[in-house]
C-alpha cells in the first residue's frame, strides 16, 4: 500500500511531524541520508505505526501515492537545492515538493519558478511551534502555486493546531509568501521576547522585585490582555528553582543566540523602505548581549546614574503592563506594514486577518491579542495601519503615557530598554505631521545637489539651490535607495 505523504529529513521536526501525520490517519514514508536515523526511528518511536522507512530516493518515491506530496525538513540553503536536484528525475508532472524549513522567501520564489518549468509544484511552508508543535499541532503557513493547495490541504489542516475548532493553517498566497510570513512571524517573536526581557529587567533593577514577585506579576498578566505563550513560559521560568533553591534563570549566561530570521526581516524591511525599528533593536540587543566580556569591562569603567526608586511599585507594574501591550501593538503594526509593502511589490494577495488566525495557536507568538488583529481586518480589509483601527487607535491614545513613564524611569536608572524606547520613538514619529526631513533634504542638496521638493509646489517638481553661491546649477539625479 502506498503512503499518503513522504518526509525527507528525520531530525527532531521531521520525526514529530511524521508521528503527527500518522496519528491523524495518514500513512507516511520517510527518508534521510543518514541511514541510522531511519533505522532508529522505525525501530523506536515509529514502531507499529503506519510509517515506512526507505533507504534511497528511488525507494522513497516509489512508496508514495500520486500526486506525490513530499515534505522536506532539511536545513535551509544548499541542502534544499540538493534534495530538489536529487528528486527531480524521479518525480512526475503534478507532484508536490514542500519545503518546511526556514528558507529565505527569495530562495522559495526562485525554486517555485524553477520547478514549474519542470511540471512540479514547489510549496514553501512556514512551520512554527518547535518540537512540541510539530508533534501536537503546529501553525502552518504554506504558499506557492495555487494548484498545490487542494492536494495538501486535508493533511496540513489535520495536523495543524486548532483554536475553537479552526485549523491554524491556511493558504498564504503566491511564490515564497508562506516563507515570507514565517519570517515576519519570527521577527515579531524577536520583538516580543525582547520586550518581555526588558519588562523583567525593569522589575528587577528599577522596582527591585524578587523572582517570586515577578513570577506573580507575569501570572496575573497571563490572565488578562497579555495572555500569550511567551508570557506563560516567562511566568514558569521565573518560578523555576535550581537544585540549591535559587532561581535558575540567574545562573544562565546572558549571551543570546539567534538563527538569522530576525536579521532577514530587518534586511527585507530596509529593501522595502519600511520602518521596522523595534525588531531591529531586538536583533541588535542580541548582538550586544554577545559582547559579554566587553560589557563586563565597561561596567567597571563607565558610570551611570545613581538613583533609587521612590514611586509606587504597584502603580508602575500597571504602567509596565500597558507599555508592554502598546509596544507589542506597535511591533505588529510594523510587521503588517512590511507585509503590505511586500505584497505590493510581489503582487501577492495576502489575507491579513487570516494570517492573524494562523498565529493564534501552535506557534511561538500565539496569544489572545491576535484575535484583535483579526477583528480589525474584519472591520476594514484594506486597513493601512493597525493604529488607524478604532480599537488600536484608542488603546494607543490611552496607553502612550504609560510607555513614556516606563522609558523615562528606565533612563533615570540607567536601565537599557531599547525596544520600549524604539516603540515610543516610532509612535511619536508616526503621529508627527512634520519631521525634520526638510532640513535633511536641504543638507543633501547642499553637499550633493540631490534636490528637494517644496510644500508650495507640486510633488513631482524637484529643485536645486546654489547654497554657497560658488557652485553650479547642475543637479544630481533624484533617487530613493
Amino acid at each position: 500500500m502506498l503512503a499518503n505523504i513522504g518526509i525527507i529529513g528525520i531530525g527532531v521536526m521531521g520525526e514529530n511531524l511524521a508521528l503527527n501525520f500518522e496519528s491523524k490517519g495518514f500513512s507516511v514514508a520517510v527518508y534521510d541520508i543518514d541511514m541510522e536515523k531511519i533505522k532508529r526511528f522505525i525501530n523506536g518511536r515509529a514502531k507499529g505505526k503506519k510509517i515506512v522507512g526507505t533507504f534511497s530516493y528511488y525507494e522513497f518515491v516509489t512508496k508514495l501515492e500520486q500526486p506525490r506530496k513530499i515534505l522536506m525538513m532539511v536545513n535551509a540553503g544548499k541542502p534544499v537545492d540538493a534534495v530538489i536536484e536529487a528528486a527531480i528525475p524521479l518525480l512526475d508532472k503534478g507532484d508536490i515538493l514542500i519545503d518546511g524549513g526556514n528558507s529565505h522567501f527569495t530562495d522559495t520564489n526562485r525554486r517555485v519558478n524553477y520547478l514549474l518549468e519542470k511540471g512540479v509544484y514547489f510549496v514553501g511552508s512556514g512551520v512554527s511551534g518547535g518540537e512540541e508543535g510539530a508533534l501536537n499541532g503546529p501553525a502552518l503557513m504554506p504558499g506557492g502555486p495555487a494548484e498545490a493547495w487542494e492536494p495538501i490541504k486535508p493533511a496540513f489542516q489535520a495536523i495543524a493546531a486548532k483554536v475553537d475548532g479552526v485549523p491554524c493553517c491556511d493558504w498564504i498566497g503566491e511564490e515564497g509568501s508562506g516563507h515570507f510570513i514565517k519570517m515576519v512571524h519570527n521577527g515579531i517573536e524577536y520583538g516580543d521576547m525582547q520586550l518581555i526581557c526588558e519588562s523583567y529587567q525593569f522589575m528587577k533593577d528599577v522596582l527591585d522585585l524578587n523572582h517570586d514577585e515577578m513570577h506573580e506579576v507575569f501570572r496575573e498578566w497571563n490572565e488578562g490582555e497579555l495572555k500569550s505563550y511567551l508570557v506563560e513560559i516567562t511566568r514558569d521560568i521565573l518560578a523555576f528553582k535550581d537544585t540549591d533553591g535559587s532561581p535558575l534563570v540567574e545562573k544562565i549566561l546572558d549571551k543570546a543566540g539567534q538563527k538569522g530570521t530576525g536579521k532577514w526581516k530587518v534586511i527585507t524591511a530596509l529593501d522595502q523602505g519600511t520602518p521596522l525599528s523595534l525588531v531591529s533593536e531586538a536583533v541588535f540587543a542580541r548582538y550586544l548581549s554577545a559582547q559579554k566580556d566587553e560589557r563586563v569591562l565597561a561596567s567597571k569603567a563607565l558610570k551611570g546614574p545613581s538613583r533609587s526608586f521612590s514611586g509606587d511599585k504597584q502603580e508602575f507594574i500597571v504602567e509596565l503592563r500597558r507599555s508592554l501591550y502598546l509596544a507589542k501593538v506597535l511591533s505588529y503594526a510594523q510587521g503588517y506594514s512590511l507585509m503590505g509593502a511586500a505584497a505590493k511589490e510581489f503582487k501577492w494577495k495576502l489575507n491579513y486577518g487570516g494570517i492573524a488566525m494562523i498565529w493564534r495557536g501552535g506557534c511561538i507568538i500565539r496569544s489572545d491579542f491576535l484575535q484583535k488583529i483579526k477583528e480589525a481586518y474584519d472591520r476594514n480589509a484594506n486597513l493601512h495601519h493597525l493604529l488607524f483601527d478604532p480599537f488600536f487607535g484608542q488603546l494607543a491614545n490611552e496607553y502612550q503615557q504609560s510607555l513614556r513613564r516606563i522609558v523615562m524611569e528606565s533612563m533615570k536608572h540607567g536601565v537599557s530598554v531599547p525596544c520600549f524606547a524604539s516603540a515610543l520613538t516610532y509612535y511619536d514619529g508616526y503621529r508627527s505631521a512634520n519631521l525634520p526631513a526638510n532640513l535633511l533634504q536641504a543638507q543633501r542638496d547642499y553637499f550633493g545637489a540631490h534636490q528637494y521638493q517644496r510644500i508650495d509646489r507640486p510633488e513631482e517638481e524637484f529643485f536645486h539651490t546654489n547654497w554657497t553661491g560658488h557652485g553650479g546649477e547642475t543637479a544630481s539625479t533624484v533617487y530613493n535607495a
